[in-house]
């Protein structure tokens, strides 16, 4: 094997595949170009270095390597991950991950070899690639979910601050895309909220069951050396180690959790976009999103599109479709590691990198729009959205609520042959569908009115409305 460090090319024995020993020539060049995860997983070098570390002083507590050579080890390992954050050595040379190795253990380690010397073989004992990238695996993804659920506290701030300036905007409610009650704007993107409010308690969960050291599982029996592998895993941070490790080295389930959590998150993206988009049409009129954040036609010089929103939407498929990778790739594999499961980065951080990127558009396309106050209030004016109420005012005067149904539905019938809203009927047409109403019926059905009477815990009414951004403030701030 050929690595490229900033010492030059390196093709000594020392810098062979991993595996090379049982082999008397290397792999077809097209064979290891097929076979490499190194695209994938360079973006891992920084932690498997971390881990590399721990290891470095497991050993050393344990008598297998000496001071000498941890302290070597260690100070290798740190030059590395120095160069590769500036991406130049001490010397100032150029220094990156090589994209010829087969993995970003294999390169790591032959660099570190050929920086400290002989030393640098020992930082692999009592461990295996198999446990290796498991434990990259956890360490990366727990850092990966705290960035996420950063960003989701970001966009919560924006919807939270969207709903605290529209707690008395009127918008119509919709069920089956049809004029259904009058709620407000601050009760609508309240809803937005507690959606994302359950995909963070998902990504914490999720984080809980990744946040298990996996490393002195070995290739899949553990090792006959004496590590200790609790040890190592309070030196990186884990609350605790795997019970199995044939189990350990075969799993994935903290990928499927996250990624299934990633669906549902961006799920609930793309159900917020697909109503900016409605709601940004010339027939809705309720958004006006900033010109930063759409985009024009080639052919129509009028044309304001939501694209954004469309593409976040459209992304959805590609989350979907990695998750489903995910899955099929792991159904039927014999315990314990199998190299399908080399498959997995590619797709896990494809539907984490669409998510996240998903996440900080729609938290800057929701923060620069413009609500369109009136044309929503108007909205909220035809339709016959107060039906329920007046059904609910003859409640109140005693009627059973299905018979006070059938009389609201009978008004909207006559309401729909004189081509008028509800409000506008004379007072002689509701006394005869019922002698219980009485004036006061048209100041009880103003869209106003009909918000303010849904007064229970969870509803539109202003009040309600203020105790659910309470709630929601103070998530964030127990949160951020």
């Amino acid at each position: 094997m050929i690595y490229m460090t900033s010492h030059g090319t390196i093709t000594t024995d020392n810098h062979a595949a991993l595996w090379h020993g049982r082999f008397t020539e290397g792999p077809n060049a097209a064979a290891v170009e097929f076979e490499t995860s190194i695209f994938e997983d360079m973006r891992m070098a920084v932690v498997d270095i971390e881990g590399s570390i721990a290891h470095a002083k497991m050993l050393f507590k344990q008598g297998l390597i000496s001071e000498a050579e941890k302290k070597l080890i260690i100070d290798g390992l740190e030059s590395i991950k120095d160069d590769l954050n500036s991406g130049k050595d001490k010397a100032g040379n150029p220094f990156t991950v090589d994209l010829s190795a087969e993995d970003i253990h294999s390169f790591i380690e032959a660099v570190l070899t050929d920086r400290i010397g002989e030393a640098g073989k020992k930082i692999h004992t009592g461990r295996s690639r198999n446990d290796q990238i498991a434990l990259d695996e956890r360490l990366y993804l727990r850092q990966q979910i705290r960035i996420l659920k950063s960003e989701i506290i970001k966009l919560l701030e924006v919807l939270k601050e969207i709903a605290s300036e529209n707690i008395n905007t009127l918008i119509p409610g919709f069920t089956h895309m049809q004029h259904a009650q009058p709620v407000t704007l601050a009760h609508h993107v309240l809803a937005w909220a507690w959606m994302f409010v359950r995909d963070y308690s998902r990504l914490c969960d999720a984080a809980k069951r990744a946040d298990v050291s996996p490393i002195g599982s070995g290739a899949l029996a553990g090792s006959g050396l004496p590590l200790n592998r609790k040890y190592e895993a309070e030196l990186l941070g884990f609350s605790e180690i795997t019970e199995n490790s044939i189990d350990t080295v075969s799993d994935r389930d903290y990928y499927l959790e996250t990624v299934s959590v990633l669906s549902i998150l961006q799920m609930h993206l793309s159900r917020a976009c697909e109503e900016i988009v409605l709601w940004s049409t010339v027939e809705f009129g309720f958004i006006d999103l900033s010109e930063k954040w759409s985009t024009g036609s080639s052919i129509m010089p009028q044309k304001k599109n939501p694209d954004f929103a469309e593409l976040i939407r459209g992304k959805t498929g590609t989350v979907y479709g990695d998750m489903i990778a995910l899955f099929t790739m792991m159904k039927a594999l014999p315990l314990s590691y199998d190299r399908d499961m080399q498959e997995d980065k590619a797709s896990f951080f494809d539907a984490y990198d669409t998510v996240l990127n998903s996440v900080k558009v729609f938290t800057e396309m929701i923060r620069t729009a413009k609500w369109n106050k009136s044309v929503m209030a108007l909205g909220c004016d035809g339709g016959y959205l107060n039906a329920t109420d007046v059904a609910d005012y003859l409640v109140r005067k005693g009627l059973p609520f299905r018979t006070a149904h059938g009389v609201s539905a009978s008004l909207v019938r006559l309401a729909i042959e004189k081509k008028c809203r509800l409000e506008e009927l004379d007072f002689s047409d509701y006394r005869n569908a019922s002698e219980l109403f009485d004036k006061d019926i048209f100041e009880k059905i103003t869209p106003v009115a009909c918000v303010i009477a849904r007064n229970t815990d969870g509803g539109p009414a202003p009040k309600k409305v203020k105790n659910q951004i309470d709630k929601l403030s103070e998530f964030i701030k127990m949160n951020k």
